[in-house]
Parts: C-alpha cells; structure tokens; sequence
C-alpha cells in the first residue's frame, strides 16, 4: 500500500488514515506532496482527479477522501478493528465521526491544524460553539482502555483518528477545556504513532501561508 499525503504539519486529512494504518502497525508506504499554492492542482492529479489528499493506492485500487481510506482500511485489513465491537456503540462512533468528518467549519477554518506553532487567535462565537461541542464529544465518549489511556469509547480506532486534528488544534491555539476532554487531548497526544506524526511535522520547514493564523504566544 502507498498513501499520499500532504504536508505533515498542515494536513489534517492526511493524518486520519495515516494514524489509523501506524497505529495498526500495517505496512504501507507514504508519499508527502507539497500543499503550497503554486502548481498544487496539478501536483495532486497525478493521483487523484480530486485534486485533493490523501490518497491511497493498493495495488491497482485507488481510494480518495480519509474517511473511505479509513473504512476501506478497517474492511480490508483490520477484520473491523477500528470500529467499537458493539452495534450501539459502532453506530454512534460513525455518527461523531461523520459530524467530524462535515462539520466544524467555523473550527477549522480559524484554527488551522499548525503542529510546529504556538499561537493566539481571537475566535469567532461559532468557532467557540463548535469548541465547546467537540468538548461535549469528547467528554461523553471518553473511557479508559485496556492499557489505562484515554481514547474513545475506549479502544483506539476510527474515531481517535478524526478527533486527532483537533486535539493538535486545541493544543497549538491553548484552547481551554474541560476537565476530562483536556485529559483525553494528553492521553491521545501521546500515542506513539501520534508522537512519530508530531515529530515529523516538526522537521518540516516549508511554510503554506494559507494554513498559518493567528500570533506566536
């Protein structure tokens, strides 16, 4: 398997299913591809016509958009492992994940993911709205798993890794929470796989001006 990113300190989208295959331990290759604005339509064509990534090549299969590469990965691979066992519990992991994966607007577009920075932003009240939401999400979903870390409904899976941008979000912009989704935010920024993310991002150097708001603390 290749799965084609983008920049690991902006790309929230290729995170998700990055996450998800490393956490997994599955063996896959990765291909990084510039965001920067200059020529990146054409750069992203080459694999998909979407334009857009990740993307995930598997043999002659290919698989765009993060939650599909998500689920194609969980069928395919991990024998549904990166769902909840439960019926009820599965349901309403998919749901929080679909809320994620198309909502949250106002969050994402003043709180880019910016994994080298530390910054300050001036948030608008739908911004705070959907902060205090994903708090809400996360604080009622959180349990503890079989190794006494944080994750939700308490197994690492599908939904981790779509909350996992916003963990790094909430982070970056020093986002006050509440107690128990500050813990889980700690509890998944130290996933190993997570760690070997951040780490990358950080040896990043290119800058994409687009995805960089707000004032250095």
């Amino acid at each position: 398997m290749k799965l084609v990113i983008g920049n690991k300190n902006y790309s929230t989208w290729s995170l998700r299913p990055w996450l998800l295959m490393d956490g997994f331990e599955l063996a896959f290759d990765e291909q990084l591809v510039s965001l920067k604005a200059e020529g990146l339509s054409e750069r992203l064509k080459r694999f998909s016509n979407t334009a857009r990534v990740p993307v995930l090549k598997d043999g002659e299969l290919i698989v765009w958009d993060s939650l599909a590469i998500s689920e194609y990965v969980n069928e395919h691979y991990l024998a549904g492992r990166g769902w909840p066992k439960e019926v009820v519990e599965r349901a309403t992991a998919r749901a929080i994940v679909s809320e994620m994966h198309s909502g949250f607007n106002a969050l994402r577009n003043e709180l880019p993911m910016n994994i080298r920075a530390s910054r300050v932003v001036d948030t608008s009240s739908n911004a705070d709205q959907d902060i205090r939401r994903v708090d809400q999400i996360i604080s009622h979903y959180a349990q503890v798993d079989a190794n006494g870390e944080l994750r939700l409904f308490g197994q690492f899976g599908i939904a981790d890794c779509f909350f996992a941008p916003v963990v790094m979000r909430f982070k970056t912009y020093s986002i006050q929470l509440s107690t128990m989704a500050q813990s889980y935010c700690d509890s998944l920024r130290a996933h190993p796989s997570l760690q070997k993310w951040v780490q990358a991002a950080r040896a990043e150097s290119e800058i994409v001006a687009e995805d960089e708001a707000g004032i250095d603390r």
